[in-house]
């Protein structure tokens, strides 16, 4: 097998030729830019997205000269490249319906960034309509790259989990804006409706300095509907046999050439409390939400502005069905922000950007007996400037300031107070060499001053390296820095009878993290198959270590006094692998170890290994879709239980697969979608410990690793009417 290996890759290195990159730019007939095209090759899964000027880059392939536009406002159109080193202009024009022809191409799902320095992949709203999305956490499911779980088995509270480690060390980001920090870290990922979003971007690793210091492991950055190019008036409504029900309207207007506006509107709701396993606590807890969006766009000749303004309230209740023991959270949450633009010189694409946001948030949550009240204020702004030395150079740098207040109240037998205020103004550059687009190298730097642990630096690298078109590898290397957010970002602990232990004086945490991937790109029966292969390791220097190891009664929260890293490999393949049939299939090894208590040890409630596979098929004219994913998570290890307690839980838990499925039909400008989750129903056991004395010390919670309710059916109606 590998002799045969050796000998595809060395035909294929010799017979391969490097060709120039191909750029271009997508407008309308009207001569406007169109952002958020999607662009691939035909009959391949590679491609990249329009900017907001219209313009993109794309690397070529030998398989195919044809390249496809499309987006879901104007008609398809496919053009043949004949001089890679030439200019694309390509001009598409609107949706218009035909009586009795009708030409279909099938967008891409999830667009891997074959140009970009940075290792990043673009999940499409194509790709989030495969799956019941109903908001961020379950985004992912079809995703091999993030994971996300539970955080206990009783608020309903999900994290999202990148290379092994938690979303902690994820830098989560809206519009390219640092979001869902602190106090709305536990429960934030239920804040962004699916059908609000157009696209969500991963990328693994340390990312670009211009965004901050915090991303450690990787950064996600969420993109809304814009209204210059969304649905005049598009609707969602879902409904489960687990009884939520919600419905998502969007709708935009061009008020004249230059400005257009836009709401997105949320409201859902769980009308029943369901106890499948029988324990006497709801397995999903009723959660009520309303969230309301509004949003400004401007363009007049070189200057865009935007305004965003955002308000939600939520209501989520757990607990005993029946009991004296119940979960009540009250969030109420508003966000703003003001994006402006300009370019002042064409010529070397020269501009500047003023970016200046903030929000408010509240949470007053019940856990049975303990009570925790929590109140953030933030203020964020980010001035980039930007400049072109030619092909080869580019210049980003600017200065940003953050501002976070907090008040925490926490009460257990008696109130504690917890007042705190960080603000951390800093200065970054960024530059890019691009020599000739075989090696490119990014380089950043930024230092910040943090008000409450005092000045650092993070310096960041990335490099690309195209070997042909065929082979490319890159590799990264940069550090990251978060401060301790203890009791913000982890009070769903208080629904277990664990005691709380923090360490005072915690240290800001601060990590390396070394990536290498390479991705190769093989021609195969008129088709293209992606091979991606990736190593990451994250190695920390400070960390706050969570010990549920050496107390089986208490959580502790203490400065890691010892090694802690984080070593992930994960190898994934996509191929359309006949007409109309797309692909994936990805495993994932983690290698997980902190110091507890003096022994490096493995970290506990992490998988081992994670293996994915998913399957999408369209008919031809896109009258039926069928989706498919089956999860392979593998095992791990669990806190150290109490050999003297009848109610100890087992050392490991056990591999265990999930399963989900979708079946689609369109229609002219609707769709009606059925699908199911957990098909095989498979249930973690016993998920809270001692449940039937919810106010003893043995009660606990937070022994989470799968899934929390069995097979769930739903079905969705989806409606749009496009932009003329």
């Amino acid at each position: 097998m590998k002799k045969t290996a050796l000998f595809f890759y060395t035909i294929l290195f010799l017979s391969a030729s490097l060709q120039a990159t191909i750029r271009g730019k997508v407008t309308d007939a009207k001569g406007v830019p169109v952002m958020g095209v999607n662009i691939y090759w035909s009959g391949t899964t590679i491609g990249v997205a329009s900017g907001e000027s219209g313009e993109f880059s794309v690397e070529p392939t030998t398989a195919t000269n044809r390249l496809v536009f499309s987006n879901v406002s104007f008609n398809s159109d496919t053009v043949t490249v004949r001089n890679p080193a030439e200019p694309v202009h390509v001009v598409l024009s609107e949706v218009i319906a035909l009586s009795e022809v009708s030409v279909v191409t099938k967008n891409l799902g999830t667009i891997k960034g074959r140009t970009s320095v940075v290792q990043t992949e673009k999940i499409t709203a194509e790709e989030l309509c495969k799956a019941a999305c109903c908001n961020l956490s379950e985004s992912f499911e079809t995703n091999p790259s993030v994971d996300v779980t539970y955080s206990d088995a009783a608020t309903g509270a999900k994290q999202i989990k990148m290379l092994g480690l938690s979303g902690a060390y994820v830098q989560m980001l809206t519009e390219n804006i640092p979001n869902l920090r602190g106090i709305s870290a536990p429960y934030g990922l239920g804040f962004i409706p699916g059908p609000w979003m157009e696209s969500i971007q991963v990328s693994k690793g340390t990312a670009s300095v211009v965004n901050g210091y915090e991303a450690i492991t990787g950064q996600i950055n969420v993109e809304y509907k814009k209204p210059q190019t969304s649905e005049i008036v598009a609707a969602n409504v879902f409904a489960s046999d687990a009884g939520r029900v919600e419905a998502n309207v969007n709708a935009s207007a061009v008020l004249s050439p230059a400005l257009s506006t836009g709401i997105l509107l949320h409201a859902s709701d769980e009308f029943t409390s369901i106890d499948d396993n029988g324990d006497g606590f709801m397995d999903i807890p009723m959660v009520k939400q309303y969230n309301f969006i509004n949003r400004w766009y401007y363009k007049k000749g070189d200057y865009i502005s935007q305004a965003f303004f955002r308000a939600l309230s939520e209501s989520r209740m757990g607990g005993q069905v029946s009991g004296n023991y119940h979960i009540g959270i009250e969030t109420e949450r508003y966000e703003f922000f003001l994006k402006n633009g300009y370019i002042f010189n064409h010529e070397n694409d020269a501009s500047i950007g003023f970016i200046v946001s903030g929000s408010l948030h509240t949470q007053n949550a019940l856990y049975g007996l303990k009570k925790y009240d929590g109140e953030q204020g933030n203020l964020y702004a980010n001035f980039i400037y930007q400049r072109n030395f030619g092909h080869a150079h580019k210049l980003s740098t600017g200065a940003s300031f953050n501002f976070d207040d907090y008040n925490e109240t926490l009460f257990l037998t008696q109130s504690s107070v917890f007042p705190r205020r960080e603000y951390v103004p800093g200065i970054f550059a960024e530059y890019t060499l691009d020599l000739h687009d075989k090696l490119i190298v990014l380089a950043g730097i930024r230092g910040d001053y943090n008000s409450r642990y005092g000045s650092f630096v993070t310096p960041r690298l990335h490099l690309k390296y195209n070997l042909n078109e065929h082979l490319h590898f890159r590799g990264s290397a940069g550090k990251g820095f978060r401060s301790p957010n203890v009791l913000a970002e982890n009070n769903y602990l208080l629904a277990s009878n664990r005691a709380l232990n923090i360490e005072p004086n915690l240290k800001m945490e601060q990590a390396w993290n070394y990536g290498l991937s390479a991705q190769s790109y093989i021609h195969l029966f008129g088709k293209e198959l992606s091979l991606t292969g990736e190593w990451y390791y994250t190695n920390f220097r400070e960390q706050v270590v969570v010990d549920m190891d050496s107390d089986p009664h208490a959580v502790s929260f203490s400065n890691l006094n010892g090694k802690s890293f984080a070593s992930s490999g994960q190898v994934e393949a996509n191929m359309e692998v006949a007409k109309g049939l797309t692909m994936t299939l990805a495993h994932r090894i983690n290698d997980v170890k902190t110091t507890i208590g003096g022994v490096l040890r493995e970290k506990p409630l992490t998988n081992r290994s994670k293996s994915l596979i998913t399957a999408s098929y369209q008919t031809p004219l896109k009258q039926w879709q069928l989706d498919a994913t089956v999860q392979f998570n593998g095992g791990g290890r669990l806190p150290d239980p109490d050999p003297a307690n009848s109610f100890a839980w087992e050392k490991e838990f056990q591999p265990y697969t999930i399963a989900n499925a979708q079946v689609t039909k369109y229609f002219k400008t609707w769709s009606v979608y059925l699908g199911s989750e957990n098909i095989t129903s498979f249930v973690q056991k016993n998920p809270i410990v001692d449940v039937g004395n919810p106010f003893s010390n043995n009660f606990d919670a937070s022994m989470v690793w799968g899934p929390m309710h069995g097979r769930k059916l739903y079905v969705g109606f989806r409606w749009a009417l496009a932009r003329e």
